[in-house]
């Protein structure tokens, strides 16, 4: 992908651990790779199909002055965050900051960290068979919204299905969207799971009724299998009423391991 690069940056601030760094400040020193497609820009000449380079230096400036913090791992989580917010644009920033004065007592010529963060494509499975089935799964998709850090792409359809799993319980309504998130899947999965919590989710019976249910199926195209989560969803390939919203949302989207399509998995399944 395409990047924009601005070096060394000199801003004076109040970011540090000793309470005289923040009281008088000192210099920091930081240098950005702005990753976005420039191809129009190219075309065009336009600077709206751009990034203002003048611009984000400006917004990181102030940020850096009018924000206070003691580690610069932490200015650097939150200024990057707050620069892909601003700038709809840039795809991911690579994003270093430098303390050239940093209170070590020994010689050196700066310390700092990088971080590289940008937006991720997930896709998540809504279901509800308890109250009013489609209003929980609206709720859901409003919360998931209201996340500064999630916008909503496009939802499925809600579709009425029956029980998965053996347990005698009403039939489900189901959905699944695709969003755009700059969070780390555990960090998704704990907003997911705090949207459940809000709908008085209760764990009581394996695959039994509940008011919601929020699945993570799809993390780009990671794989990964921990203690708390696996990505993709392992049961994706059984479930139509999983397969049938990620059809209309994404026909063509290729499951990273099995290297097949929504699609492919539905025709399959049958």
């Amino acid at each position: 992908m395409d990047k924009i690069i601005i070096e060394e940056l000199e801003v004076f601030a109040r970011h540090g651990v000793f309470p005289e760094e923040n009281r008088l400040g000192q210099k920091f020193v930081l240098s950005m790779e702005l990753y976005l497609d420039l191809s129009k820009a190219g075309r065009t000449d336009d600077l709206t199909q751009s990034v203002n380079y003048g611009e984000v230096c400006a917004f990181c400036t102030e940020w850096m002055h009018h924000h206070t913090v003691q580690l610069i791992e932490t200015a650097a989580e939150q200024l990057a965050q707050c620069v892909l917010l601003a700038y709809p644009l840039i795809d991911s920033i690579l994003l270093t900051i430098r303390k050239p004065w940093a209170p070590v007592g020994l010689p050196l010529k700066s310390v700092g960290v990088s971080i590289r963060r940008g937006w991720h494509r997930a896709f998540i499975a809504l279901g509800s068979n308890m109250g009013d089935k489609a209003k929980y799964l609206r709720d859901a998709l409003d919360a998931l919204e209201r996340h500064e850090a999630i916008q909503v792409c496009k939802a499925a359809d809600f579709i009425t299905t029956k029980p998965y799993g053996g347990v005698e319980q009403d039939d489900f309504v189901n959905s699944a969207v695709e969003v755009r998130t700059l969070l780390t899947p555990l960090a998704l999965l704990d907003v997911m799971q705090r949207i459940e919590h809000d709908a008085k989710r209760e764990r009581l019976i394996h695959w039994g009724p509940r008011t919601l249910d929020l699945d993570l199926l799809f993390y780009d195209d990671l794989v990964l299998d921990s203690e708390r989560l696996n990505v993709p969803h392992p049961e994706i390939p059984k479930r139509a009423f999983v397969l049938d919203p990620m059809v209309q949302l994404a026909p063509h989207f290729v499951h990273p391991y099995l290297h097949k399509t929504m699609q492919q998995l539905r025709e399959e399944l049958g």
